[in-house]
């Protein structure tokens, strides 16, 4: 099954690896390193045409993560995933 993110995109629900609130992960150091080599590496897609709430990193074919960033809270996108199980 497909979750919308937002912006006419949508990802696989099994290509989901995590969901994370942006505000609370975005301040720790770990996270704004994760940040800075995905957007060298231009594996950051931004989907968010207002103030972005959350982030969802998906594993593609390939091994590596595609981070979308997304203006839907955590828990929206949680109750979308749910939905689809």
């Amino acid at each position: 099954m497909y979750i919308h993110l937002g912006n006419d995109i949508a990802v696989n629900s099994k290509d989901i690896v995590g969901i994370f609130d942006l505000e609370n992960t975005s301040v720790g150091k770990i996270t704004r390193e994760f940040f800075k080599k995905s957007t060298r590496e231009n594996r950051i897609i931004n989907v968010s045409l207002d103030m972005p709430k959350s982030f969802v990193i998906c594993k593609k074919q390939n091994g590596k993560e595609i981070i979308y960033i997304t203006s839907l809270s955590c828990s929206t996108l949680l109750k979308r995933y749910n939905k689809n199980k």
